[in-house]
């Protein structure tokens, strides 16, 4: 049933002496509201309950956060997480990945998004995977947002680029120890942004052997320096000093940049 002993029993001994428990109470918020919250929820099943809010509000529904929390929780549409042994897991592979400072390239890359808003074409979103060791930046994805396939896009990208610059070996090969034969994968540093988390971007990590995926510390743009501040030199050094007008402009500044 879901309850602690200490609470069945109590209700137990209540309701052995003729005074069964109360309840439940009525839900008026929560019944008023259930179907737009149930049909928000089936159309981004990926959004937590804070977003189907902001968009409950948005369509002129007066509710509260924890209406919708409950609300979905009583639908079985939360994506439930043990968050402190999740938290400690990506503390521990944190501290693996760089126990050992990188000494070569393809050792660790990290991933982003960066957003630029041009002068009369909308805002658009950059995924860059950038290595940490030689500061190379792998090919740029753009698209007016930021979801779980463009992260995907942007990660087969830097595969197809690393595998380029190898030449004849490929990228598999190049990370095979000679001597042992084992697989040293490349260590994808990420935030913990909602298509990091994602299925489908687990998936890409889990069916690709040369890499393995580790998120920064919440709060912790830091534990991802390189990606940042490569994004923050393609800003200051190219797309803000030049008159950008549309995504096409902003595709051939950025991708000259990189160059």
């Amino acid at each position: 049933m879901g309850i602690p002993e200490r609470t069945w029993r109590r209700w137990q001994a209540k309701a052995r002496a003729g005074y069964p428990p109360k309840g439940p109470w009525p839900a008026p918020a929560r019944a008023a509201h259930r179907e737009v919250i149930c049909t928000l929820a089936g159309e981004h099943p990926a959004w937590g309950h804070r977003k189907i809010w902001a968009m409950a509000r948005h369509a002129g529904y007066r509710v509260s956060p924890s209406t919708v929390l409950r609300v979905l929780d009583d639908a079985d549409l939360l994506l439930k997480a043990d968050y402190q042994r999740e938290r400690r897991e990506q503390a521990k592979q944190r501290r693996a990945a760089f126990a050992a400072a990188p000494t070569g390239p393809n050792q660790v890359w990290q991933f982003d998004f960066s957003e630029y808003e041009t002068a009369t074409g909308g805002t658009w979103r950059v995924a860059g995977i950038a290595d940490y060791w030689s500061k190379y930046e792998f090919g740029w994805h753009w698209s007016p947002t930021a979801n779980q396939h463009d992260a995907i896009a942007a990660v087969e990208l830097a595969l197809t680029e690393a595998g380029r610059l190898l030449g004849d070996v490929s990228l598999l090969e190049h990370l095979t120890d000679p001597d042992t034969g084992e697989i040293v994968p490349i260590t994808l540093v990420t935030d913990n942004g909602g298509p990091f988390r994602s299925f489908r971007f687990g998936a890409l990590i889990a069916a690709r052997p040369e890499l393995r995926h580790v998120r920064t510390r919440v709060r912790s743009p830091g534990q991802n320096g390189v990606r940042e501040r490569a994004f923050g030199s393609l800003k200051y050094e190219r797309l803000y000093r030049e008159h950008i007008d549309d995504a096409l402009d902003l595709v051939r500044q950025g991708e000259t940049f990189r160059v």
